[in-house]
């Protein structure tokens, strides 16, 4: 996957994506830092048919929304890669605004889900709605938008209910709050658990291949191979 990275109009443009064999884009993507948690609200779409969608739509929707339109995509579904509150604050707001399925995370963060106006209260976010999804993910299923499809890891750790989205043809996954660049998702939350979390990046994510790039739910993206070397965690550093 060739994924390049600039700041206009305080969104984050992904260069289109292709597969390692041709040169015509497959998918572009475009990332809209949301709330004062700067979460990495990703709207990624098919490049052929223009259908797309939104992962963690954490907050402010009216930013969601002015970008979607000028991107001039069409959004078909709304995906979650976990339930904490700065990744699903404004799901049920954007469901409402564009009447598409929200899909995902696992059933094992259906706890979060239910407690989103709870979660929202101690960071003062108000406005927030708790929900369920149209579709619960689990591992091995696969989830589709245009001509792409993603297959569903269940990477608890981070959260219990945490999936993350992988394309094989693009060389590419959405990682949500699993691994980041040189660091981890927390585990000191509810549900949350450092040793299941590290298990599920070295026994789900890294023998995918080390090409692999992907953007996450904070910071800048990265590829396994490059985590693999240089992440403290884990390389044993930390």
């Amino acid at each position: 996957m060739n994924l390049s990275l600039s700041r206009p109009a305080k969104n984050r443009h992904c260069a289109v994506m292709t597969n390692a064999n041709e040169t015509k884009a497959k998918a572009g993507a475009i990332i809209v830092p949301v709330t004062l948690f700067e979460q990495n609200c990703t709207i990624l779409w098919d490049a052929e048919t223009k259908q797309a969608v939104v992962f963690d739509p954490g907050g402010d929707v009216p930013k969601i929304l002015a970008a979607i339109e000028k991107t001039a995509v069409k959004v078909e579904k709304i995906w979650l890669t976990h339930g904490h509150i700065d990744h699903v604050g404004g799901a049920a707001e954007l469901r409402d605004a564009l009447k598409v399925p929200i899909v995902g995370p696992h059933q094992a963060d259906k706890f979060l889900l239910d407690n989103v106006v709870t979660s929202g209260a101690q960071f003062g976010m108000s406005g927030v709605r708790n929900f369920a999804p149209d579709r619960w993910l689990a591992e091995g299923e696969q989830v589709q938008i245009g001509a792409l499809t993603f297959d569903i890891l269940h990477c608890p750790g981070h959260s219990p209910g945490s999936v993350v989205y992988y394309n094989k043809e693009l060389q590419f996954a959405h990682v949500g709050d699993v691994l980041f660049n040189g660091s981890v998702g927390r585990t000191d939350l509810p549900g949350g658990s450092h040793a299941t979390l590290i298990s599920s990046i070295k026994d789900k994510l890294l023998p995918l291949g080390d090409d692999i790039g992907f953007i996450c739910g904070h910071g800048a993206g990265s590829s396994f191979g490059q985590e693999r070397l240089t992440n403290p965690f884990l390389t044993g550093e930390m």
